[in-house]
């Protein structure tokens, strides 16, 4: 039998659970029964099918725990929400588990087993069994009537019983089948059927797509299925709230019972046991170990409500499943019901659900078989790279030594040519064990593969190719790694970015949840393979043969996602905004962090050495206003000075019995007292210290002298690019403290480093996204937007202008497009909330048009579940409907300010696309170093900065043309020093 991927994916929950809340489906109306049924002829199976003859001998059955799969799906999918706001993903997951089993399985027979209730004979044994379970998601409960929907519209039979778990109705049928001398497969990784498993019972373990047999559950518990009951009532359960007996284990019950035979033996033997505590223990608590031997014994025996032929697998009636599953906006399962040859005659097309992919093109395969072949002579090499040639693409990935795309070393390269055609080819793998040949005295025979240059002679001309497409996931790091060995990837297509700019906000766009969402594969994890934590090996020193598994794979499902999303470019209007905006990004960012950026370790050491003595005096000046010492970086100390010592108001306790004292917390505090603000002085420099002047002399590169920070394209929901390793999009600059971080950034000698940074780019979109003339006019004229502000919302001249009313006016105006409240302006501007609010009144009374775009963009995005940025891009915002209040404030806040950050971000993208051409038309020599939001860091010689100033103000300050014609200018100023600080 071919191996079946369940919908298990990252955030499993224990498996068999009872669905808390769960309802059966409302009564059907009685169906009339044939006058006379056979022997042997189920009657529902008579009434429903006007069938009356006798059902196939069951061969193979199925059994699938659906309680289990309900929450799997509901935790491994991001949310998503039907057209009329229904919450969907679990009913999603499910319903592509049903379609893999269906397309992969042997099985003659096939039934979904639901828990009927929360309640049943075990809670009259035992009223605290499972009383701690929490309570069923909210967003979970609307989905569980569809769920069986979906189950009948695969004509999949469904059962379910008041007072039994589906665990017992699975024993039954199990016994049932077994009895026929049909084999069982259980579908489910719940350790509470392993008690089921024999010769003829299997499970499988939809989490690591294995399956489960005597030997498997003799390594979990250290017995054999039939004593697997015994180890459970001595150890108990504590996610059941089965009691077991106090200070047994897993382990120490398994020798247990290894030794006494069975539960009851060893209670009646417990007083020869040697050991003081353990003994007592059997002897004190024998009558609750027979109570947990009660719970946790299946029932095998139940009056089940349909007989074993009832579960006999039938076809879907093409038209019902196409509808349910049209209904509920699921394009890709329809598509890939209808790639095998299901429901051809249903031509209704599915809505657009959030979340949703478009159908697969027609006559894609739903689920390929794998042809994975291993390469490890030139002469196979060569076929695959003619293959490749030939066919002008070929999906492609790199297995290395690190995720350091800069440090990293090739360990191997996959190929694809076609759904299931992937081969890998290993270049660096060690012999097992061997951590990488540091001990190596010629003993140990390395696996055999090709030699790593000739390997890489054959590839460069393939994957420098301008006539093959290679396409790749998150290919940004395919093309870093290997542009140390001198190869340059070209042209290139990214998955990643593709379902980024499908889908940003929508979910992740990992490989791993995009094979799931859309193609139903649950791929092999990493961990699986090379360990994580402690026992990670690396994967160098993977076995072959699963190497190639694992990396045929990627490269496999890369290919088939690209031949699934890139057409939905062209549905959604999106090709050219992915061709000119996202997918230059991969080459300009690539060669943007080889480049890195040089800092002064000394500066550095300097800094954390003056930060260090300058928290040393914060704290005395704290100890001193506590009029006692403690611990300033302690939160619990700090709140039981704060509120018990000093009595300062607003103290409450969280969980653990301490006081609240966040950020918001001690600016609020700050207004009142002194100490709250020496102790946010204080976290500033200690985040300062350990964050930036500890931490990036540790993070400078040995070879090059310079920091390579790494940029993720398709991390945030409006287009942004983050930062990480380190991160150097955070550094306050709005403190001095923050831009002394900045001064340690310099140029190479001979060189200077240009700062190019968008003025005030998100207001001035605003102005023009929001329609406001006399912000569009003040920008026309050059006029200081902040003071006009100031001007139009205090009432005060321009002319003489307090300073400090300017930057209330400012922190307003950049407020107001985040969507501040007055709290928050409050606490920015350190005025009372009062006095916040009438300002943020004042500025909606000048300015009406703001208050208009921002209830309109609300409503937009309520009702499309998404916000556009002024080059059409989508930013999903999923809390936008959500019941909690909080969550869903935070998302219309975001929706507020998306269109205007995401289209200052399409904006600078855009010029970062064109620069790299011109600067070098123009022969300059300039190297693009840094993106932060709005601006650009270049290094310059100093012999041509004026005019790589000039090009690049140019080149920004135009990037909008010829697609947008803006209503405002841009403006870019830029600097130029040698160090970062002094250029901005």
């Amino acid at each position: 039998m071919p191996p079946m991927a369940g919908i298990e994916l990252t955030n499993p929950v224990l498996t068999g659970e009872v669905l808390p809340g769960d309802q059966p489906a409302p009564d059907q109306p009685a169906m009339p029964l044939p006058d006379s049924v056979p022997l042997g002829v189920d009657p529902v199976v008579a009434a429903e099918t006007g069938i009356a003859e006798l059902p196939p001998q069951p061969g193979h059955v199925y059994l699938i725990d659906g309680s289990g799969f309900i929450f799997r799906a509901f935790h491994a999918l991001p949310p998503l929400n039907r057209a009329d706001g229904t919450p969907i993903n679990a009913v999603l997951g499910f319903s592509n588990m049903l379609l893999k089993l269906i397309a992969d399985s042997d099985a003659d027979h096939i039934a979904v087993i639901f828990d009927a209730s929360r309640t049943t004979f075990r809670n009259r044994l035992y009223d605290l069994y499972k009383a701690q379970r929490p309570e069923c998601p909210p967003e979970l409960v609307p989905q569980f009537p569809l769920i069986r929907a979906a189950t009948e519209a695969f004509n999949i039979a469904q059962v379910e019983m008041e007072d039994y778990e589906a665990d017992d109705l699975i024993a039954t049928y199990a016994r049932q089948a077994v009895a026929c001398g049909a084999r069982v497969t259980i579908v489910s990784s719940d350790k509470d059927l392993m008690q089921l498993v024999d010769e003829r019972v299997t499970m499988l373990d939809p989490i690591k797509n294995r399956l489960i047999g005597p030997d498997e559950v003799r390594e979990k518990f250290g017995v054999g299925p039939d004593k697997v009951i015994d180890v459970q009532a001595l150890c108990g359960d504590s996610v059941d709230n089965v009691p077991g007996v106090p200070g047994i284990g897993v382990k120490t019950a398994a020798e247990l019972i290894n030794t006494y035979g069975d539960l009851e033996t060893l209670l009646a033997k417990a007083s020869e046991i040697k050991q003081p505590k353990r003994r007592q223990s059997l002897i004190d608590f024998a009558d609750q170990a027979r109570l947990s031997l009660a719970l946790v014994r299946l029932k095998d025996d139940v009056p089940v409500p349909r007989s074993l032929d009832a579960l006999v697998l039938r076809p879907p009636d093409p038209d019902k499943l196409i509808r349910f599953l049209t209904e509920q906006g699921f394009r890709t399962i329809v598509a890939r019901v209808q790639a095998q040859h299901i429901g051809e005659r249903s031509a209704t097309p599915a809505p657009v659900v959030a979340g949703e992919a478009a159908p697969l093109a027609p006559g894609a395969e739903a689920q390929p078989e794998r042809q994975y072949e291993l390469v490890q002579d030139l002469a196979d090499l060569d076929r695959w790279i003619a293959g490749a040639t030939e066919l002008g693409s070929v999906g492609f990935d790199t297995e290395t030594t690190s995720l350091d795309g800069i440090t990293a070393e090739l360990v191997g390269v996959s190929l694809a040519l076609g759904p299931g055609r992937a081969c890998y080819i290993p270049l660096g793998h060690t012999a097992p064990g061997d951590a990488g040949g540091e001990l190596d005295f010629g003993t140990v025979e390395r696996p055999r593969q090709i030699p790593l240059d000739q390997a890489l002679a054959r590839l460069k001309p393939l994957l420098e190719d301008a006539a093959v497409l290679k396409i790749g996931h998150n290919v940004k790091y395919d093309v870093q790694v290997l542009s140390s060995y001198d190869i340059a990837v070209a042209p290139i297509d990214c998955t990643m970015l593709i379902s980024y700019v499908l889908g940003a906000g929508q979910h992740g766009h990992g490989l791993d949840e995009l094979a799931l969402l859309h193609l139903g594969v649950d791929t092999i994890k990493y961990k699986d393979v090379a360990g994580s934590g402690k026992t990670h090996k690396g994967f160098a020193a993977v076995a072959l043969d699963i190497a190639r598994d694992y990396a045929a794979e990627d490269a496999d499902v890369t290919l088939r996602l690209h031949r699934l999303l890139k057409p939905r470019l062209i549905a959604a209007r999106m090709t050219a905004f992915y061709e000119t905006v996202e997918r230059p990004m991969v080459g300009v960012v690539s060669v943007m962090e080889r480049h890195g950026i040089k800092v002064d370790r000394g500066e550095l050491m300097r800094l954390s050495t003056d930060f260090g003595q300058r928290m040393v005096e914060l704290e005395k000046e704290i100890h001193q206003l506590a009029g006692r010492p403690f611990n300033v970086g302690s939160p619990k100390q700090l709140g039981e000075v704060l509120f018990d010592d000093l009595g300062l108001p607003g103290g409450k306790k969280g969980k653990t019995g301490a006081y609240g004292t966040d950020a918001g917390m001690l600016e609020q505090l700050a207004l009142t007292h002194d100490l709250p603000r020496r102790v946010l002085d204080w976290r500033q420099l200690a985040k300062l210290k350990s964050t930036y002047a500890d931490a990036l002399v540790d993070q400078i590169n040995p070879k090059t002298g310079r920091v390579h920070t790494s940029f993720s394209l398709a991390a945030t929901s409006t287009g942004r690019f983050s930062s990480t390793d380190p991160n150097l999009q955070n550094i306050p600059i709005r403190t001095e403290e923050g831009r002394k971080i900045r001064r340690a950034f310099v140029a190479e000698p001979g060189r200077l480093l240009l700062s190019a940074d968008y003025s005030q780019i998100e207001l001035r979109l605003a102005a023009h996204v929001a329609g406001i003339d006399a912000l569009k006019h003040a920008f026309q004229a050059g006029i200081d937007i902040h003071a006009l502000t100031a001007s139009e919302v205090f009432g005060v001249p321009v002319e003489g202008m307090d300073p400090a009313i300017r930057r209330r006016a400012k922190a307003i105006n950049f407020g107001i497009i985040y969507g501040i409240s007055a709290f928050g302006l409050a606490q920015q501007l350190s005025i009372p909330q009062g006095e916040a609010a009438e300002y943020i009144k004042a500025y909606f009374a000048r300015f009406p048009g703001i208050r208009d775009y921002m209830e309109r963009t609300k409503a937009f995005c309520r009702e499309n579940g998404f916000v556009e940025t002024i080059f059409g891009r989508k930013c999903y915002m999923p809390g936008i409907r959500d019941s909690n209040p909080a969550r869903r404030g935070f998302a219309e806040r975001q929706a507020i300010n998306a269109p205007l950050q995401g289209s200052a971000a399409d904006i600078i993208k855009r010029a970062m696309a064109r620069l790299p051409t011109r600067l070098a038309a123009a022969g300059l020599g300039a190297r693009m170093l840094l993106q932060v939001h709005d601006e650009l860091v270049f290094e310059v010689t100093e012999a041509e900065a004026e005019a790589t100033a000039a090009l690049v103000k140019e080149v920004m300050e135009g990037a909008t043309a010829p697609v947008v014609s803006l209503s405002v200018p841009l403006v870019v100023e830029t600097g130029l020093a040698g160090n970062w600080d002094a250029a901005h």
